[in-house]
């Protein structure tokens, strides 16, 4: 697999990232360990996680499984912080709710540093001068060695970005990505948070390319007794793309796929892959065998007027301020 610098940084990864929001919960520590070894087989380095990742449980599945099945060294690993679900205050950027929060990651992670550590969200009660000095120490502590934001407008990348990069030789550390929904059928990121991203030299981690699932095809004829759709956990995440305009979506990719003897899953993501500041789509699978069907699109490029028939199908309105003639 091949490797892409992380933004304007000096930071390589792989150019598919595997997302493990389900391991410890829809996805036990055999069938991580699984997909972890077979991932890193394949060329793959960048692993994302999150602090409320089945409530912790993601963190702790990665780190039973860093040294015994893969190596720390061949591993970029990154996690988040800010979210703090069912709480009266859903986020948390305060300085102390996030030193905290990795000290906690890394205790689950068992490392004594995360490679990328991003904030999950916006949090609009805390001054974000103070959020991003809480990035600073942990950089200067030596416990993170990167740092990113996820979930971000166009206008809060753009501050944040700005506001480290201003001061650089005071201290400051860069924001080098922002971890964002995209896929052929959300892709609201085009707006202004992509052209933010691109402006700044901050690369895009696109979580969700396959859509919630939806771009593989599994939806075509009703929802399938396992799949991510008929999940208690999930049932509301896949549901609104489940209309008329993914399925209409959903039935092009079909129909590129089959053109070029590829599976949907592997345009969908070789689609998202190639998007202009894209450094890497997350992809996340419940088996081994899920995985590998992801990491084979590594092999496919889309021609030209495959990728363009796809724009035009899930193409979104630009207008006024976005798009001006």
């Amino acid at each position: 697999m091949r490797r892409r610098p992380l933004g304007a940084s000096g930071l390589a990864v792989s150019r598919l990232a595997l997302g493990t929001m389900t391991w410890g919960r829809d996805t036990d520590a055999d069938d991580a360990a699984d997909q972890l070894k077979a991932f890193v087989d394949a060329g793959g380095n960048l692993v994302d996680t999150a602090d409320v990742y089945a409530d912790g449980k993601s963190e702790q599945v990665i780190g039973s499984l860093v040294g015994a099945v893969v190596p720390r060294s061949e591993l970029v690993i990154a996690t988040k912080a800010g979210l703090c679900p069912g709480r009266d205050r859903r986020r948390d950027c305060s300085r102390g709710h996030l030193l905290g929060s990795l000290d906690t990651s890394l205790r689950r992670l068992g490392t004594d540093y995360v490679d990328l550590w991003q904030l999950h969200a916006h949090d609009p009660a805390t001054p974000l001068e103070e959020t991003l000095a809480a990035l600073d120490h942990a950089v200067s502590s030596g416990r993170v060695r990167y740092v990113g934001v996820s979930n971000f407008s166009g206008w809060q990348i753009a501050r944040a970005a700005t506001w480290q990069a201003a001061g650089v030789t005071y201290g400051r550390t860069p924001i080098v990505s922002c971890q964002m929904e995209y896929s052929l059928v959300q892709r609201g990121v085009e707006r202004e948070a992509a052209p933010a991203c691109r402006a700044a030299g901050v690369g895009i981690l696109a979580w969700s390319p396959l859509g919630r699932g939806v771009l593989t095809g599994k939806y075509r004829h009703g929802t399938p007794a396992d799949s991510r759709g008929a999940s208690p956990h999930f049932e509301r995440f896949v549901g609104p793309y489940l209309d008329e305009r993914g399925a209409g979506i959903v039935e092009a990719v079909a129909t590129a796929a089959d053109g070029l003897g590829a599976s949907p899953l592997a345009v969908a993501l070789a689609w998202a892959r190639d998007r202009p500041g894209v450094t890497a789509p997350v992809v996340g699978a419940r088996t081994a065998g899920q995985l590998l069907g992801s990491l084979q699109s590594d092999e496919l490029t889309l021609p030209a007027e495959i990728c363009k028939a796809l724009d035009d199908v899930s193409a979104i309105e630009m207008g006024y301020p976005e798009r001006q003639t």
